[in-house]
């Protein structure tokens, strides 16, 4: 089932009070904390996070993944991001006011062959101290981007789904994407 971008009106009460983020910021809802096994997914319509799957023995989400409210991304659902923080955010539904530090571009061939771009936003908690200075993608360590590569053409070869990363972009890439996803979503 796609979700839909949740509006502010369809969010639960708690986070239509978050006030908008800062200027060079953005607020991400996070849907599956850091280790977890569960994959949890927003249900607009039942205003609500539904568990949607049992990663198999072993596997576990690498960072806290979420989503940017009022975006749609090619795939018909709000644009993804991993977030990093010093530890894992805790629940589903966790409002994190994330900065941007780049972007996964990939591509996502479903079972029945068809393909569309299903990129991966990246992004640091703003209250984060052990990544607070890094500023891009390429500031990580070398092998954090071919984990959470590694993490999600796993999750999809589970799913029959095919991921294939075509580049890995910095900072301004990623608000473009923002930018470009928050005009499919009005």
């Amino acid at each position: 089932m796609r979700r839909k971008a949740p509006t502010s009106a369809a969010l639960p009460h708690v986070l239509n009070e978050v006030p908008q983020a800062k200027p060079g910021t953005f607020d991400v809802i996070i849907e599956t904390p850091k280790g977890s096994r569960n994959k949890y997914d927003w249900e607009p319509a039942k205003n609500a996070f539904r568990m949607s799957k049992v990663l198999p023995e072993g596997h576990v989400f690498p960072y806290d993944f979420g989503f940017i409210p009022d975006t749609i991304g090619e795939d018909g659902d709000p644009l993804d991001v991993l977030v990093f923080t010093d530890a894992a955010v805790g629940f589903p539904g966790c409002l994190v006011e994330v900065r941007l530090i780049g972007i996964i571009e990939a591509e996502q061939t479903e079972r029945d062959g068809d393909s569309m771009r299903n990129d991966r936003l990246l992004a640091v908690a703003t209250v984060s101290h052990t990544h607070q200075y890094i500023q891009t993608a390429k500031e990580l360590p070398p092998h954090v981007i071919e984990e959470v590569v590694r993490f999600f053409t796993s999750y999809n070869e589970q799913a029959g789904k095919r991921f294939q990363v075509l580049g890995v972009s910095g900072p301004q890439a990623a608000s473009d994407s923002v930018r470009l996803g928050r005009q499919k979503a009005v």
